[in-house]
């Protein structure tokens, strides 16, 4: 690895490059590689991540950090892929680091939605911690000098960011309305702007954008990329969010993952839009 920017490369997204072979699914995961630390940006759903850094030959045996950005099973329930391949390696005497894993309080609750009765990790934080050291955080952390875990996004929107998400089931056996509280995103500091990297934007796609100025201290935003959280909103949510992207004037939108192909169109009337698939590498 060794990049002196900061590099992404898409591992998972439900879309794949034309002429790229990879594995794809509705989930997401990127590799983040940044001032010689490298973090892996949520897990997916399966071992995909794994196979597909594989191809592109990526040692997954170097990551430094994994960050998840909320607990639901297409960003979480590759952490067993993950602690299955560093088992393995143990068996072949294979090399490894043992990543810190960053991520909100409640990304490891369990969670509901409608007849599904596990949308949540399937991992516990007590089971994870016997594989990885654990640094859960509500508030922002800075991974590199550049690089910072948002931690708990405010909600100052009020037409996006509030909308339950089925149930979070908690240890104190009370089941509560989902607001996905987890729900957060990496920011990167560059000379030219902010880099905001997400992963569902449960929290409001522009409420995390103002989290990372006010955090990073820079109203000027290069890149947001990742999940949008746009499948088919209301219309006045689009509205407001065509209005915050018009001014705010970022010079690149790498939206996908959870962002139907109506919001990228109406989205690309007010910003410069450009593909993502896996195989996807950006360096900024």
């Amino acid at each position: 690895m060794g990049i002196k920017n900061m590099q992404i490369t898409v591992l998972v997204d439900n879309n794949t490059l034309i002429g790229r072979y990879f594995q794809g699914e509705p989930a997401l995961s990127f590799l983040i590689e940044e001032n010689g630390k490298n973090i892996l940006f949520d897990t997916g759903y399966s071992d995909a991540f794994i196979n597909n850094a594989r191809k592109m030959g990526i040692n997954l045996y170097d990551l430094d950090y994994v960050v998840l950005s909320h607990g639901h099973l297409d960003h979480t329930w590759g952490l067993s892929s993950l602690i299955k391949l560093f088992t393995e390696a143990t068996y072949e005497k294979i090399s490894f680091n043992r990543p810190i894993i960053i991520a909100h309080p409640m990304a490891f609750a369990s969670k509901s939605k409608n007849e599904l009765k596990e949308v949540g990790s399937i991992l516990s934080d007590n089971k994870i911690s016997r594989s990885f050291n654990l640094n859960l955080s509500k508030n922002p952390l800075w991974i590199t000098e550049k690089l910072v875990f948002l931690g708990e996004v405010e909600r100052t929107n009020k037409f996006e960011g509030h909308r339950v998400m089925g149930q979070i089931h908690l240890e104190s056996q009370t089941n509560e309305d989902d607001y996905m509280k987890d729900d957060t995103a990496i920011a990167y500091k560059s000379t030219k702007g902010i880099v905001i990297i997400t992963g569902c934007s449960h929290s409001g796609i522009c409420n995390i954008i103002e989290q990372a100025k006010d955090v990073c201290q820079d109203n000027r935003v290069l890149d947001v990329i990742g999940g949008f959280h746009l499948l088919n909103p209301p219309s006045e949510q689009m509205k407001f969010t065509l209005d915050y992207f018009k001014k705010l004037k970022p010079e690149t939108l790498h939206p996908c993952h959870c962002t139907d192909l109506y919001s990228k169109i109406a989205l690309s009337q007010v910003a410069n839009i450009k593909e993502v698939g896996i195989g996807l590498r950006i360096e900024y």
